[in-house]
Parts: C-alpha cells; structure tokens; sequence
C-alpha cells in the first residue's frame, strides 16, 4: 500500500495523560477574530498550496471564516486552566475539556466568549474498547468480472462506463470521516490503495484509527479498493485521506466539533470530494436530542459546516440515514445540509430500500439529493473477506467515489456545478421527490453534459 508521509499543517497538540480524568467538555462560541495575526492577503500561511489552487481554479474568494481562530483568545481560554480539544474556524469556536464548571463559568465571562455550549459528559460506564488488533483470514478468492464483488453498484449509475473512458479517480483527493479504519493497512484489496494520511480527530484511540471500528474500512472498500477479479471500487486510483471523527463509544455534540475540525483540515490539505457516512439526532443527553423543525441546514454545528463545503471548492456526499422505517423517518444531519449531495439506499434494481430516510429538510429543500446502492451493498470487511451489508453508509461511498470520477472527467466544473450535474442527470429529476430524491444518476450521461451548467442553488 503506498502511503506518502504528509505534514499535518494544523494537527492538535497530543493528549497529554491527565486528559483521560476530563469529565466535562464545552464548545466556546466566539464573537469575532479581531486580534488575528493571519491575513487573507497570506493564505499560504493556513492553506496548502493544493488548497488555494483549488480555490483559484473555482474563482472562490478567502472570506473571514477562512482565517484561523485568534491564538490570543485560545490562549486566554486555557489560562483558566482547561484543554482544548478541537477548533473550528469557520464557525468560530474552541472545544475545552475540564472537570471544574467554574473554570467554564469564569470563560463565559470573557469579552470575546459569545456562547458556551455543554457538548460531553464522561459515561457512567466506558463500552468496552477494542483494544487489539483482529487477525486477517487467508481465505484467496477471484471472480470472472474484472470488478469482482462491485460490478452492480457500479453500474446501476454507470461508474463503470467512466472508468472505461479512463475517469478512475486519478489526480483526486478524496476524505473519508468515519469511526475507524480496522486492519486497512492489513487487507490486500488496499494494496496498491493511495491513502496519502490519516488522523484521528476524537484522539483517545490507543492503537490509531487502523485499531478502531471496522465501519470505514466497509466504508473505504467501496471506493478505494483496487484488487481486479476481487473487489475494484467506484474509484479505484483516487488518493485517501482517513479520519477518525466518530466516537463509538458514546453519542454527543462534541462529534460534530470532531468533524467540524477534520472538515476545515480537509479544506487545508487540498482534499476535492468529502464522504461522511455519519449522522446524528438522538444523543446520551436527551434534551440535545433535534427536532424535525431543526433540519434545515442551520441549526446543527455538522450542518452549518457542510453548507459551507462547497463554498470553499469541495464536494460533501453524506448519508441519508437508515430511519426510514422508524418513528423519525426522515434525514439525520448533516444530511439536511446545503449544496450538498445527500444520498439514499435503493437495491441493486433500483428498488428503493426500506430503511432509507426521507426528506424533505424543515425549509422544503428535495432530500435526499439521489440514491444508489446501499441495500446489499458488496464490500470487504475488516477480516479481509467479501461482505454485504445495507445502509446509507454504504450508498454514499458508492456514489462519492463516482462522483470523484466525474469531477475529474469535468475539471473544469465547479463543486456546486458538479452538484447540479449529477442531480440533473437523475433518473427522477423532471419530478423530483422526498424519497428518491433526483433519482438514480447517469454519472456517464452527466459526463457529456453540454451548454451552461448553473450552480447549485440550495
């Protein structure tokens, strides 16, 4: 597996041993970023050069929430004694852990504290950790198609048609946000994967975000595996970033500072196309838990920095959510996000799948956005061996890495014009839906797209 080593620009400071007694932790919203020492006529000084020809090719101008949280706020934050954990530029905030409130009672009264926000309490009881590494099964397998395990999920949107032309993700960065990437270094359907780095947002894991959950290694299968006759992804020479912003063992806001962090830090590093399989509304503190009326692409932290991905020359597939047959039925942030490419599950038929959650967001924007496959879903596990499994979590990596292809079919797109490509070429988009959304995409249709394409218009 080739892995380049790349400079983390802006990685949090590692968790020093005490950190493990913090009980509490708090977002600190800020009011402004008035004593910055960045500028927006410096940009090289916060984004990689990958980062700002991405922006220049898109005619995407720095704003004030490009720059950086103002090191002298954070710094009189942690006089008081707490620890930061993440920092999010673009919706200015600071996430501290600590065990004392009054620390967080003395911060409230800061003059550049807009709102403090509870977001973690320790459990009662810790889930157990897995803290060992899972052996991989030397169980050799090939089949006739040269895709292996993914020829139909491919070609329900035409993946394949791309790849035949020579659009396999080449050139293209694609971030995966998850809860781990269990034994993906180990698994020979990665081999000759370009993971370019990994890093673990939520920062408590003892062995790396390779010992956490095996749901990104599914995850990563259906986009970045590359072994013929065995298992060959939606975009099989893309390159990987893996992140660890899940946090398994428990279920509160502080997740989304996770992601909000490893969102931005994608941004930096220069990464194209996002793909979060992730999605939140019930928490261990009920009265965090959202409301219907809260989907509309504002009120949740997630959904705020989603809106904000494309505006910065990136493209964000997210999942739908599996509640369609529950009593929520609908979408999970960030999946009520704008400018965004919401995905939901139908079978290899194009049948939709039970499961799948429905829009649309509380202001009557269409979601989900398309569908593709995510019921029996062909991937490869954390044992290194052949699975099926259903959800959107497994639609949206499908559908990502296909869009990846596309983009690079369509450099000269922008993300939101992308967005608008690959909802018009759905197979639904005359009669759009709260429940197919667009429809199933021609991804090949969509790459001979002609005339002016507008941007999305979330």
């Amino acid at each position: 597996m080739k892995r380049t080593l790349t400079i983390l620009l802006f990685a949090v400071a590692a968790l020093p041993a005490s950190a493990k007694q913090d009980t509490l932790k708090y977002r600190i919203s800020l009011t402004d970023k008035a004593e910055t020492t960045y500028s927006l006529q410096r940009p090289e000084d916060f984004l990689s050069g990958k980062a700002i020809a991405r922006r220049a090719r898109q005619r995407l101008a720095m704003d004030s929430t490009d720059l950086p949280v103002c090191d002298a706020y954070v710094n009189a934050i942690c006089a008081n004694g707490v620890r930061v954990v993440a920092k999010g530029k673009w919706d200015n905030f600071v996430t501290v852990s600590c065990n004392d409130t009054t620390k967080i009672d003395r911060i409230a009264e800061l003059p550049f504290v807009r709102s403090v926000e509870k977001v973690w309490t320790a459990p009662k009881r810790d889930k157990k950790r897995k803290a060992k590494r899972d052996s991989i099964a030397d169980k050799p397998y090939r089949l006739e198609n040269p895709y292996g395990l993914a020829y139909m999920q491919l070609y329900l949107s035409h993946g394949d048609r791309l790849h035949e032309a020579g659009y396999r993700g080449e050139g293209m960065t694609i971030a995966i946000m998850d809860a781990g990437f269990h034994n993906a270094d180990r698994i020979d359907v990665f081999d000759h994967a370009r993971i370019v780095g990994t890093k673990d947002f939520v920062g408590d894991s003892p062995a790396g975000v390779y010992a956490e959950s095996g749901h990104g290694t599914k995850v990563l299968s259906c986009m970045g595996a590359n072994r013929p006759h065995a298992m060959v992804g939606s975009a099989p020479e893309a390159s990987y970033w893996l992140f660890r912003t899940e946090d398994e063992y428990s279920e509160h806001l502080v997740e989304q500072d996770y992601w909000a962090a490893a969102v931005e830090y994608a941004d930096s590093v220069g990464v194209d196309v996002v793909n979060t399989s992730l999605g939140y509304f019930l928490f261990d503190d009920k009265s965090k838990n959202y409301r219907l009326r809260d989907l509309d692409g504002a009120y949740a932290l997630v959904s705020r920095q989603a809106s904000r991905v494309a505006g910065k020359g990136m493209i964000l597939v997210c999942s739908a959510g599996n509640l369609g047959e529950g009593p929520w039925k609908k979408i999970s942030p960030p999946g009520d996000a704008k400018d965004v490419l919401t995905v939901g599950a139908v079978s290899m038929f194009g049948t939709l799948a039970p499961f799948s959650s429905v829009g649309n967001t509380a202001d009557g924007r269409i979601k989900p956005d398309v569908v593709a496959v995510g019921l029996s879903t062909r991937m490869i596990g954390s044992d290194g061996q052949p699975a099926t499994a259903n959800g959107t979590s497994f639609a949206t990596p499908v559908m990502c890495g296909m869009v990846a292809c596309l983009w690079q079919a369509r450099p000269e797109l922008t993300a939101k014009q992308i967005i608008t490509l690959v909802r018009w070429s759905g197979d639904r988009a005359d009669f759009p839906d709260n429940i197919y959304g667009y429809g199933i995409p021609d991804l090949w249709k969509a790459c001979q797209a002609q005339g002016d394409i507008p941007e999305s218009a979330d």
